[in-house]
């Protein structure tokens, strides 16, 4: 079955786990659910449990009363560390949070353009020569610039609310600072979590994806036949990015239904990590070719044993370079002196 191009009819999402009806549709679709025989309306063990969650959010996407199980859990953690005097209370997160609290690697050195790309994290540590080359092809079209700094959802997502506002707010200053007006995002991640986050802060800076953009200036080239696609967490219910990239596909894509994570999914990895290695084991059972338009995705499926996920930006830029999954680290730190 083919991705539906339709997302009009998708139920209103809310926060009140009060209205469930026990249908186990969340439970059934979640290993992590499953694991402790929950559903979405056992609130006191989820608090229990609130960093167990990969926050992919299956079960928002199946339940027929709407129910938003990722918010659920996200202000579960956000009302943890308030009460922990805005600290994490949590341990397990002291390297995450060491390198993205305040992004030891940000680089605005090439930003003073109207528009930049904001590759993210781990599409520059798995792609260091793509990224390069997608920097230098958008110079030289759009004279774009080029920004690397973290979004600041690892750290959102960790319930630290205040360092939330501080990041987004650091964020932004910066690019005004160097007059940008537009940030074009290569990861969906960076895309589903600064567009909404902009808005909500009243920011004035406009948040694109790299397929939108590549439309608007006419480049691109199509991907040729039916293939299987890995969606990510974040798009996998709107389906925003993968709308922009339906310009670049001559054929179908079909989703990749049997795995809900990658395993990286809300940094449950920490509490979790059988069950993140479970779901990439169930990729290995897959023998044909798949994609991704996720870095973070392509890079520990296969760090994690999977046959190698090509990345779809990769195939319409013509880039033939896979994931760097042994020095993704040291490509990382290399963007801070570009």
């Amino acid at each position: 079955k083919t991705l539906s191009k339709d997302q009009n009819n998708r139920v209103t999402r809310h926060c009140d786990p009060s209205v469930c009806i026990h249908c186990d549709k969340c439970k059934k679709s979640c290993i992590f659910l499953d694991k402790y025989k929950i559903d979405i309306s056992n609130t006191d063990r989820l608090r229990e449990l609130a960093y167990h969650c990969f926050l992919c959010g299956r079960c928002t996407e199946v339940c027929p009363k709407g129910i938003d199980g990722r918010e659920i859990i996200l202000r579960m953690r956000q009302e943890e560390v308030a009460a922990n005097n805005d600290k994490l209370a949590q341990k397990g997160y002291g390297f995450l949070l060491f390198e993205k609290k305040d992004y030891i690697y940000k680089n605005y050195r090439k930003g003073n353009k109207k528009s930049v790309l904001f590759p993210g994290c781990n599409y520059p540590s798995f792609y260091p020569k793509t990224t390069k080359y997608l920097s230098k092809m958008l110079k030289e079209v759009a004279d774009m610039g080029t920004v690397y700094d973290c979004c600041g959802k690892p750290i959102s997502e960790l319930g630290l609310k205040k360092e939330e506002e501080r990041t987004l707010n650091g964020i932004y200053k910066r690019m005004k600072e160097q007059g940008v007006e537009e940030i074009v995002t290569m990861c969906p991640n960076c895309f589903h979590y600064l567009k909404p986050k902009f808005r909500d802060y009243n920011f004035d800076l406009e948040v694109k994806s790299v397929y939108e953009k590549f439309t608007e200036l006419g480049i691109g080239q199509k991907i040729k036949g039916d293939f299987s696609v890995f969606l990510p967490c974040p798009d996998r219910e709107p389906r925003e990015m993968y709308k922009h990239i339906e310009n670049f596909i001559e054929g179908d894509m079909f989703p990749v239904n049997e795995v809900q994570c990658c395993g990286l999914g809300g940094c449950a990895i920490v509490k979790e990590p059988q069950l993140a290695q479970d779901m990439c084991d169930t990729m290995k059972l897959r023998t044909e070719q798949v994609y991704t338009y996720c870095a973070t995705c392509a890079g520990n499926l296969e760090r994690r044993g999977t046959k190698p996920i090509k990345h779809i930006l990769n195939e319409i830029i013509g880039s033939d370079e896979r994931a760097a999954i042994k020095n993704s680290m040291l490509n990382r730190l290399k963007t801070k002196f570009i």
